[in-house]
């Protein structure tokens, strides 16, 4: 297919993690002979830090307004079998219009961030989908599963919603013999419904257990934090870095957002990341992670500092490696980019006519 994706970004991946997400997933089309060409707004805080500003796997198209996208892109969103818009993407309720008003093959929503969507939809507090939007597209692909699909298709209309969750490309995440560095490690941007979890389960834990070394690693943390002095800082880790960040910790610490724990079936990129690394997960809890992995034997769940320090100490190396094992060969069976693009596939079947026909009808 000629696929043509409106997102936030590909070309940056500065405190999102959109990118990655778009990188894998284009990268994993591209492999099966789709052509795929992405637009993304200029905007500033993106383009004072694009770490891929030309993919290798698809064009990268850059524009300023809604109105130069309808003057540069209205020739590839006519030609395109299928047209995705993405969430956040900026000004995008008139991005959507524009390509109901344009495109000719199949179009569809990709909700990387579901849960925010739905709840703050009904107050209008939503700048790039608007309700009326969301029957018009053939398919909405959430990052969030379970009965979320339902709410979507019978309270808001979408003839087709289905999962299309993150994943992972094992050419770029793997095990690699290296020293350990920390015994724990959290990556991520700051938020402020994450903060109050990562002290529970991190910071206290580094209280508690002041040999052991932690680590954060991610962008817009406030001055005003308290850090323990056996937490070290990373102010910004780039995708290139983050498999050898991965393979440098004994644990990985995974905290999810609050509407995703709401919402529940919504894993994290870093999830999968992870474990391609082969590095043993301690996890908040929310509906559905069973689907995802399992716990004890592939993954560990923590709901307090007490629960995080005990595994620290308490499970021998032969299990912790273990467990690192099972997440990894979880997560080749069904989470990597290939995964998701042979899904999207069956998805633009399920949706229909195949494009070329819409097209021409």
């Amino acid at each position: 297919m000629n696929i043509v994706i409106l997102g936030l970004s590909i070309t940056s991946s500065w405190g999102n993690g959109h990118a990655t997400t778009y990188r894998a997933l284009a990268s994993a089309l591209a492999s099966r002979g789709h052509t795929i060409t992405f637009y993304e707004r200029d905007a500033e805080w993106y383009a004072q830090n694009r770490d891929l500003p030309d993919p290798p796997y698809c064009r990268a198209r850059i524009y300023g307004s809604v109105a130069e996208l309808a003057d540069r892109g209205a020739a590839d969103l006519r030609a395109a079998d299928m047209v995705i818009v993405g969430s956040y993407v900026p000004e995008g309720i008139a991005v959507a219009d524009l390509v109901h008003q344009t495109a000719r093959g199949l179009t569809a929503f990709y909700d990387i961030d579901t849960p925010v969507t739905l709840a703050r939809l009904p107050s209008g507090q939503v700048d790039y989908l608007a309700p009326r939007q969301i029957p018009r597209y053939d398919l909405y692909l959430s990052f969030t599963g379970g009965p979320t699909l339902e709410v979507l298709q019978r309270t808001y209309g979408s003839p087709l919603a289905r999962p299309l969750y993150c994943s992972v490309d094992p050419q770029l995440y793997f095990p690699e013999s290296m020293p350990i560095r920390w015994d724990l490690g959290y990556l991520g941007t700051y938020s402020d419904d994450r903060q109050p979890v990562l002290t529970r389960l991190m910071l206290n834990a580094a209280a508690d257990a002041r040999s052991a070394r932690f680590v954060v690693a991610g962008p817009q943390y406030p001055d005003s934090i308290a850090w323990p002095a056996n937490v070290e800082r990373v102010i910004h880790l780039a995708p290139s870095e983050h498999r050898r960040f991965y393979n440098a910790l004994r644990y990985t610490l995974n905290i999810t957002r609050a509407d995703m724990v709401k919402a529940g079936y919504s894993p994290s990129v870093r999830l999968f990341e992870a474990a391609a690394c082969g590095t043993p997960i301690i996890s908040d809890i929310w509906e559905g992670l069973d689907r995802f992995f399992t716990a004890d034997t592939e993954i560990l769940i923590s709901r307090n500092a007490r629960q995080t320090v005990t595994y620290l100490n308490d499970i021998s190396e032969a299990e912790r490696r273990q467990i690192g094992i099972c997440a990894r060969q979880r997560v080749l069976s069904a989470h990597t980019a290939l995964h998701r693009a042979i899904e999207l596939e069956s998805y633009a079947a399920e949706a229909g006519l195949r494009p070329a026909e819409k097209a021409a009808s």
